[in-house]
């Protein structure tokens, strides 16, 4: 995501590299960069040229303070700040007021609606601690109710739905009818796409929104098609005034331009962004996120919050003492390699770590690099397993032969998990670093995200 901006900016930013300090010339040629980066990007030409003439002038204005701060570094902060003010500079959140709460998801065939309604009402239902109904009016593509009943089946979400019933307004207000006498809260409706924009779709769209009269009216955009996203964005905005966007497929080969000038050229916030099949892909948009990963340095807020979710407090409890005692073994290195997968594509997860996209961008990295060591897990006894310092030559040499690697490869992994296993003893020592939250002060990771809603 956003790979090739962020190398180009960090060339833009380059060209800062051992000046004293910003002068006009070294601050055009730098903003230079950057117009040229955003355009390559997918962004419209006058957006960049705005958004560049804005950091100009910022950057002039800063010639002769900050004496301290390298000029290269002056421009990255003065260029995320931008960036954030450009994606709509805060998080905002949706409007679920009612009982029930409705809210219609409209889009093109194929940019992920149906998708992005189970991962919202997932959301809704554990983070949110709702209890949604999942609602199918799309009555055109034939496996589209099947797709949505699947996925409500998936995240124990009930899905309402009409098979033989062709009228989607219909269906919209019998499903929210139902939501009120079973005591759903809220109410998600699944409408359909089309494979480009056309009178009757946008009719379609504009007759359930008037006789359900939503509480929020989301546009779902497929990310990967650039400046077509923000044109069909605004295309959609005028026919329905939707109250937000929603960005899929993040995880794919995006330039970054949707994310980047919807809320400039639409007018309307991103609310959402997804990425990945997994039900737990989705994210509330967070502009200066977003502004931090697209120039490399990282989302360490989201990965925790992400962490977080996967994180049963008994569980990690009883992990930190074993820790402590140094007994860390396979089983708990198994445990938490399923944890990391359940958090959803794994470069993407690095990407989030400060510092870890430059080493990481070159490299094909997914969820499969974990099972050349499952492997050798799984080929060892329960008693090695439990115990890793009984490994000796003729244990490794059957490992090796039962998961079809070298007892080079064995060895290797062996010395790594030993390194990392004393490394987790001597931090569990540290002040600080309690896993549990009785030495954190932080608490649980249940209180700190309910401490989170309050601020």
């Amino acid at each position: 995501m956003f790979d090739s901006l962020s190398e180009r900016l960090e060339g833009a930013f380059k060209t800062l590299k051992g000046e004293s300090k910003l002068t006009d010339i070294n601050i055009a040629q730098s903003v230079k960069e950057i117009r040229r980066a955003l355009v390559a990007a997918d962004v419209n030409y006058k957006i960049a040229k705005e958004f560049t003439d804005n950091v100009k002038d910022k950057a002039l204005g800063q010639e002769n303070v900050l004496k301290s701060v390298k000029p290269g570094q002056l421009m990255i902060k003065i260029v995320n700040d931008e960036l954030v003010e450009l994606m709509g500079g805060t998080a905002t959140d949706i409007d679920l007021k009612g009982k029930p709460a409705v809210i219609l998801i409209a889009g093109l065939q194929g940019s992920g609606k149906t998708t992005f309604s189970g991962k919202l009402a997932f959301h809704l239902k554990n983070e949110r601690k709702k209890s949604p109904l999942l609602v199918a009016c799309d009555v055109y593509r034939p496996a589209a109710i099947n797709q949505l009943s699947v996925i409500g089946d998936q995240i124990k979400v009930p899905v309402y739905k009409e098979t033989e019933n062709k009228n989607p307004v219909e269906i919209a207000l019998k499903g929210i009818a139902h939501a009120q006498a079973h005591n759903h809260d809220v109410v998600i409706v699944d409408t359909a796409g089309r494979l480009s924009i056309d009178e009757e779709m946008m009719a379609e769209i504009a007759n359930i929104k008037e006789a359900i009269q939503p509480n929020e009216t989301l546009f779902v955009v497929d990310s990967m098609t650039g400046q077509d996203a923000v044109n069909t964005a605004e295309a959609f905005n005028q026919r329905i005034d939707y109250d937000g966007v929603v960005l899929t497929k993040l995880d794919g080969d995006t330039r970054g331009g949707a994310a980047l000038s919807i809320k400039y050229q639409v007018g309307k916030p991103i609310k959402f962004v997804s990425m990945g099949e997994q039900m737990n892909t989705l994210d509330v948009f967070h502009p200066d996120r977003m502004a931090s990963r697209i120039l490399g340095m990282g989302d360490i807020i989201s990965f925790v919050e992400m962490a977080e979710r996967q994180f049963d407090e008994e569980s990690a409890k009883k992990l930190e003492k074993k820790i402590k005692k140094n007994k860390f073994d396979f089983n708990d290195f198994l445990e938490q390699i399923g944890q990391i997968r359940k958090m959803g594509d794994l470069k993407s997860l690095m990407n989030m770590i400060p510092g870890m996209s430059k080493m990481t961008k070159n490299l094909d990295i997914d969820n499969s690099a974990f099972n050349k060591v499952e492997a050798i897990i799984f080929s060892m006894t329960p008693q090695e397993r439990e115990n890793p310092e009984i490994m000796n030559m003729s244990r490794k040499q059957r490992i090796a032969g039962g998961c079809g690697q070298n007892i080079h490869e064995i060895n290797a992994f062996l010395k790594q998990f030993d390194q990392m296993r004393k490394m987790m003893h001597k931090m569990s020592k540290m002040p600080g670093m309690g896993m549990g939250g009785g030495n954190t002060g932080g608490g649980s990771p249940a209180a700190r995200r309910k401490s989170r809603r309050r601020r």
